[in-house]
């Protein structure tokens, strides 16, 4: 066994280990473009607002969940963003006791700018590999998209 427990002859084993060290160059050039964004964002506050983005008028509970934060603490963490001009609270029209988020236009604005930024950045990276490897990689992440959307939750 090897320290993650996987068996030392699992063929998928190096293979495993070499995607976790791309995927940490990844983690490591968005969180440095993340982090001179304006506003200045934490990797919690991006999360929760992704998590809007994606599904508009989510409510606490259900962002609380996504963001892997207790109830409190995401409803501190809205605050901060509603503070910030980045989210609004609204009440839902079918139940008056529900209370869902939306971004603000300038929470779309700081996103849009943030998504540009990276694109950048992994166009910078892009342009220095040869076509047929960008060609590969992409197809490599299609594949491991989908195999990532039929996988049963993992837990995070």
């Amino acid at each position: 066994m090897d320290r993650a427990g996987l068996p030392e002859e699992d063929p998928l084993c190096a293979v495993a280990r070499e995607v976790t060290a791309a995927a940490a160059g990844l983690v490591d050039c968005w969180n440095r473009i993340a982090h001179t964004a304006s506003p200045r964002l934490s990797s919690l506050q991006l999360r929760a607002l992704n998590a809007i983005h994606r599904s508009p008028g989510i409510n606490l509970t259900r962002l609380a969940e996504e963001v892997g934060a207790g109830a409190p603490a995401a409803s501190r963490l809205c605050d901060r963003l509603e503070a910030a001009g980045l989210l609004r609270r609204r009440r839902s029209p079918d139940n008056r006791r529900e209370v869902g988020l939306v971004l603000t236009h300038h929470g779309h604005e700081a996103l849009d700018v943030l998504y540009e930024r990276r694109s950048e950045a992994l166009r910078e990276v892009l342009r220095r590999m040869p076509a047929a490897q960008r060609r590969c990689l992409l197809d490599g992440l299609r594949a491991f998209t989908e195999a990532t959307d039929t996988t049963p939750d993992a837990p995070h």
